[in-house]
């Protein structure tokens, strides 16, 4: 990581940017290596295993991520640019899914088992990889925040209608506070 890493602000849902599709980078230059040293600090600040640049209102493509992070420990850091799923395996598996602009909800979200996913590296390199279990569902939620997706759309009607509501609440008592709400 660089000295020139910073914390970065972070959005939360409902904003409108959180649903914007993000730009792809021309290449991987300082400011995108900038930005993904960001990312990771504030991965780490936060207590994440992902974060995307969306969720910092930066719409390009580009996302980190913490490898191994079944095993226990805090794992590899990943850095991604304009990543791309090219296989999804026909098996499903739910995980429990959380996310940083979306504090304090949690739900159950199925998604395919295993992807590969092909992605420019901090280096600008072609790389690509291929993961399954939790680091398999962290890659498509992640991949998903640069597509204006956010984990509850791939929850049924009932479930996301349930959190969108509490998302708003949650904005007007904010509000009525009188606290600077970024939603």
């Amino acid at each position: 990581m660089t000295a020139s890493a910073k914390i970065l602000p972070l959005l939360t849902a409902p904003d409108p940017l959180l649903r914007r599709h993000s730009a792809a980078v021309s290449a991987v230059d300082d400011s995108v290596r900038e930005l993904m040293d960001s990312l990771v600090a504030t991965m780490g600040v936060e207590g994440g295993i992902g974060l995307a640049a969306p969720q910092a209102g930066i719409l390009w493509r580009v996302f980190v991520t913490r490898v191994d992070v079944e095993d226990g420990g805090p794992g590899k850091v990943l850095k991604m640019a304009n990543p791309e799923i090219v296989w999804r395996s026909e098996e499903r598996a739910v995980h429990c899914e959380g996310c940083l602009s979306v504090p304090e909800l949690k739900a159950d979200v199925e998604r395919p088992a295993e992807v590969r996913v092909r992605y420019l590296d901090e280096a600008g390199e072609v790389r690509e990889v291929r993961a399954g279990g939790l680091f398999a569902a962290c890659l498509q939620h992640e991949s998903d925040h640069l597509d204006g997706v956010l984990f509850f759309d791939r929850l049924g009607l009932v479930r996301r209608d349930m959190i969108i509501r509490r998302l708003r609440r949650r904005k007007r008592e904010r509000e009525a506070e009188g606290e600077d709400a970024v939603l």
